[in-house]
């Protein structure tokens, strides 16, 4: 079995050949096997046939009865050259005498006619005296006079010749045909895997690093075409995976960079400052308690730096764990209440949302979505701080509350796409400040960004009693609001404010209002 392995051909082309060549030959062999069976057959039945109208000449009964030779027949009765016809006597004995040819070996027979096993007026083949291969006797018996027995034999080397030099016909036209089939096979199989040839090399070259190429289809009917666009799809989807590993390694590595930074700079404070007070163990007790201040401040910021950065990672991994109708009007109530605490002079407003100039004078109403309340709670409270942190002190805040229907627009964002028409609960945060610069914004929401001033919602603080953020507010909020199934957008006007529009989508909206509020939009856009 190892041997037939190891002579076994490894290529599908020499596969191909070899298969096609053993069809070939076994099927002329086949066709030559079938014809040397039928002519056999028919040269037995020929002979056969003879042996059936043969009758012993006249006499010959009579004379063996005698007891005397038989007497040679007359030249109209004379036994055609190949014939040999023997007799069993009355006793059942061989008797010495027969008609026919003696030059040659005669058929096997036994010497009793009890031993003569051939069936009476059917012939039969025996084997001849001497034994030798292909040189068989068809016989036949008949009943004689008083109990006496004849038997008549042809010899079959006619029909033996024949059907060997038939057989070697056979056997020299199978060989010409798997040579012929070999060799045009060869060139056959060759032309027509040309295409798969085509795309091996080019799958090697691919594998040796040239991942831009792609399989050459010529024919996609085919099973080669249909296994060109496969590779060919599997090859984008790879590129595809290549290319968003790389981008997540790149970003990757420049959120740690900006996270070592960040993290460095309240962590160099807090060992200056220790250093301090360990180096100068006679200082003042006001300095000393200005140094455990500054200590507490930064590690209260470094704390809460790694709280974000906890944070944004669990939002990465796993969906909104917990979820409750949650209402958005009280929830920007309480968001804004908390503000004032930590702004007092600062003017923000409650407004409910306007899609439409009739509805200017529009009261307040309940808006609620599924979420967890204490993650849509920190997104307003971020959007809020940022708003009054970095604008200054005389802009106004407003926050809007309302459900519409989502639009198609190219506003900035960042979060799912939600389909056009959809119904969708928002909360706007927007504000009178200088906006945010056109080159800026469509980085507002990455990590660890700040807008240079002056900029409002994530730039550099110009609020009174600011300070520098650690740029992850934005990211935190449009996490919140991906893993709500929501989005977080930006409609910034440079110079006259900006507008952070946190939508949700709304699957408590019953289908009456779902039309109403795709009406209202219709007629008005939104007015940010």
């Amino acid at each position: 079995m190892r041997g037939l392995r190891r002579l076994r051909p490894r290529s599908l082309r020499s596969r191909l050949v070899l298969l096609s060549c053993l069809l070939a030959t076994g099927a002329v062999l086949l066709c030559q096997l079938a014809g040397l069976t039928v002519l056999r057959g028919w040269l037995t039945d020929q002979v056969d046939h003879r042996l059936s109208h043969f009758r012993p000449p006249d006499g010959v009964y009579e004379d063996l009865a005698a007891g005397t030779a038989p007497r040679p027949p007359r030249p109209d009765d004379a036994l055609p050259s190949d014939y040999r016809v023997y007799f069993y006597d009355t006793g059942g004995n061989l008797l010495p005498a027969s008609l026919g040819s003696d030059d040659g070996p005669g058929p096997r027979l036994p010497r009793h006619a009890a031993e003569l096993d051939l069936p009476a007026g059917r012939p039969s083949t025996v084997a001849a005296e001497d034994g030798a291969p292909g040189s068989g006797w068809r016989v036949i018996a008949y009943p004689g006079p008083d109990r006496m027995r004849t038997v008549v034999a042809l010899p079959l080397d006619t029909v033996d010749g024949a059907t060997a030099k038939l057989l070697w016909l056979s056997l020299g036209l199978g060989a010409a045909v798997a040579v012929t089939v070999g060799a045009l096979g060869s060139s056959a199989v060759r032309l027509g895997l040309r295409p798969l040839t085509r795309v091996e090399h080019t799958a090697q070259r691919i594998t040796e690093g040239a991942l831009e190429l792609n399989v050459p289809v010529a024919e996609p009917d085919t099973e080669v075409g249909r296994l060109g666009r496969a590779l060919n799809t599997m090859l984008d989807r790879l590129r595809t995976a290549l290319h968003r590993t790389e981008t997540s390694e790149a970003r990757l590595r420049h959120f740690m960079a900006d996270a070592g930074h960040e993290l460095r700079t309240p962590l160099t404070a807090i060992q200056g400052f220790a250093e301090l007070l360990l180096d100068e163990p006679g200082m003042s007790d006001r300095r000393r308690q200005e140094a455990h201040a500054l200590i507490a401040h930064n590690a209260d910021r470094m704390s809460r730096l790694v709280d974000d950065l906890f944070l944004l990672a669990k939002l990465g991994d796993a969906p909104v764990a917990h979820r409750e109708p949650v209402d958005l009007l009280s929830l920007a109530a309480d968001a804004i209440a908390t503000t004032a605490v930590r702004h007092p002079h600062r003017a923000i407003a409650l407004e409910p949302l306007v899609t439409r100039p009739a509805e200017a004078e529009h009261a307040l109403d309940v808006i609620e979505a599924p979420g967890d309340p204490h993650q849509l709670a920190q997104v307003v409270g971020n959007l809020l701080s940022n708003a009054c942190v970095h604008t200054p002190a005389g802009s106004g805040v407003r926050v809007r509350v309302g459900a519409t229907r989502a639009d198609a627009g190219g506003t900035l964002g960042s979060g799912r796409r939600l389909p056009p028409g959809s119904p969708v609960c928002v909360v706007e945060v927007a504000d009178d400040g200088p906006g945010i610069r056109p080159d800026e914004a469509p980085h507002v929401f990455e990590r660890f960004f700040r807008a240079t001033p002056p900029g409002p919602c994530g730039g550099a603080a110009t609020g009174p009693g600011a300070e520098p953020g650690s740029g992850l507010g934005l990211a935190i909020a449009a996490a919140i609001a991906a893993a709500h199934g929501g989005r977080l957008e930006l409609d910034n006007r440079p110079g006259r404010g900006c507008t952070f529009r946190l939508l949700l989508p709304d699957a408590t909206a019953p289908a009456g209002r779902a039309d109403e509020l795709a009406d209202e939009q219709a007629d008005e856009p939104w007015h940010g």
